[in-house]
Parts: structure tokens; C-alpha cells; sequence
């Protein structure tokens, strides 16, 4: 149980800005362990921004509350996921060859692709998570508890998705200059299995109130098997950045599929 607790704190430093125990640090055999908690790592993430946005729904409008939720989710996090995104929009944007891609993405200036990518990216957040608020609000029973789950099952969800690319693809970079290399090395049947069931549960309880809610698995894992094959096609493999814009591309389509889903399904 004390090894169990070194590896999620592991995990939620390395993901988060929260602080956790003096003892705990980037020791690769933990950071290796770490996978499993991704997942739950975004329950944490969607916990403090749906906390947020419920107390800033008292006395803002929805629009505002949603707004500072977001913030909330970057601030938790250090913007560790938008930042490999704006990182990725500007290595596959501006790089032709496996080498110049993965250059500009270790780059830490910020580009034209990755600033424009950054400002849509925050866009349809907003709208998207704002609508899908809105549409869980018509419902008659359990309002608020749907809407904690909204946000935790995106988080999650979305996490999962990313963190499978290490079960199935090579680590790009022949170096170890980036901090995510420590994740790529090894994993076993423990982190195969956490990250699922910390990935999918709320998106199951979710589910409980309205089924088809489930299908939303296609269109995300659809989302993520392109991704990582452009990836692979591009780089031969994934960066830590790659992992970073999966997560956040994912949370979109995550929210795109519910609006769908709950409108034509």
C-alpha cells in the first residue's frame, strides 16, 4: 500500500502542480509504475474544475463559470497538456522531416501553428463544454452529479486515450532529453489494467443515466488510433508532446460525441 501511494503521488507530480510529499520525486522505476494513475490523475484535474464551475455558477453566468473552470484545469495542471499541443501544432506544422519536427517541438518558443492551435483549442472548449453543461441541465434528476461526471469521464477519458499510445508505439527521440522518456521504458499487465479502469468508470457511471453515452468510445479511440499513426508515419513513434495533444484533441472530440450523440442518437 506504501509503494501503491508513492506512485500516485509520483504521478500527480508529474502531471499536476499539486503539491504532494517532500519524499517524492522523478525516480524512473515510479515514473514507469505512473501510467496507471494517469487516468486518475484526471479525475483529480475534473474534480477541481467542475468544483469551479459549480461555485462560480452561483453568482456568474454558465459562460463564466465555464471560462473559469478551464483556468482552473490549466492551473492545476501547469498547461502541461496545451503546451504539447501548441508544441505539436508547431513541429508537424512547420517541420518537413522526422528531424525538424522534433526540433521545433523542443523548442520552448511558441509558434504562429501553435498559437493559432492554442486560441481554436480554448474556442471549442469552451462552446463545446458550455452546450454539453447546458443539454445535461434539461435533464429532470441528478443534475449536478451528471455534470461532476461530464467533467471527470472527459478527463479521464481523454487521459486514457493518450497513455495507450505507450502500450502500442516506440518513444521517438534516440536521447532523453525530454521528461517524458522515464513513462516510455516498460509496463506491465498493472498498467495496462489501472489506466483502463480508472479511464473508463466514470464515463461507465455516466452511462448509467443515458447508454448510449458509451458509443463515445468509437469516435475518441477512432481519434487516437489517427493520431498515433500519424505520429508514427511522421516521427516513428510519439513524443511526450504527442501525448500532451492527444489528451486535449481526445477531451474535444469526447464532448463533440456527446452533443451528437444526445441530439441524433
Amino acid at each position: 500500500m506504501k509503494k501503491e501511494l508513492h506512485i500516485f503521488f509520483t504521478s500527480l507530480m508529474f502531471y499536476t502542480r499539486i503539491p504532494c510529499p517532500k519524499n517524492i520525486d522523478h525516480h524512473p522505476d515510479y515514473l514507469n509504475k505512473a501510467t496507471r494513475y494517469f487516468p486518475l490523475i484526471g479525475w483529480i484535474v475534473g474534480t477541481i474544475s467542475f468544483s469551479i464551475f459549480y461555485i462560480s455558477s452561483l453568482f456568474l453566468s454558465i459562460e463564466i463559470a465555464v471560462i473559469m473552470a478551464i483556468i482552473a484545469s490549466v492551473l492545476t495542471t501547469g498547461a502541461f497538456h496545451e503546451d504539447g499541443f501548441a508544441d505539436v501544432c508547431d513541429g508537424f506544422g512547420g517541420g518537413w522531416t522526422k528531424e525538424k519536427i522534433l526540433l521545433i517541438m523542443k523548442d520552448s518558443a511558441i509558434g504562429a501553428y501553435g498559437a493559432i492551435g492554442v486560441v481554436l483549442l480554448f474556442l471549442l472548449k469552451y462552446k463545446l463544454l458550455s452546450d454539453s453543461i447546458v443539454l445535461l441541465q434539461t435533464s429532470d434528476t441528478n443534475t449536478i452529479f451528471k455534470i461532476y461526471l461530464l467533467f471527470i469521464s472527459a478527463h479521464a477519458l481523454s487521459r486514457l486515450a493518450a497513455i495507450t499510445i505507450i502500450f502500442t508505439h516506440e518513444y521517438s527521440r534516440d536521447d532523453a532529453t525530454s521528461k517524458s522518456k522515464p513513462i516510455a521504458k516498460n509496463y506491465t499487465w498493472k498498467e495496462v489494467l489501472g489506466a483502463f479502469f480508472f479511464g473508463l468508470l466514470p464515463l461507465v457511471a455516466l452511462a448509467t443515466f443515458q447508454y448510449k453515452i458509451l458509443l463515445a468510445l468509437i469516435p475518441v479511440f477512432v481519434m487516437r488510433y489517427f493520431l498515433a499513426r500519424y505520429f508514427q508515419k511522421w516521427i516513428g513513434g510519439y513524443t511526450g508532446d504527442c501525448l500532451g495533444a492527444t489528451q486535449q484533441v481526445c477531451e474535444i472530440v469526447y464532448y463533440v460525441s456527446l452533443l451528437f450523440l444526445w441530439k441524433f442518437i
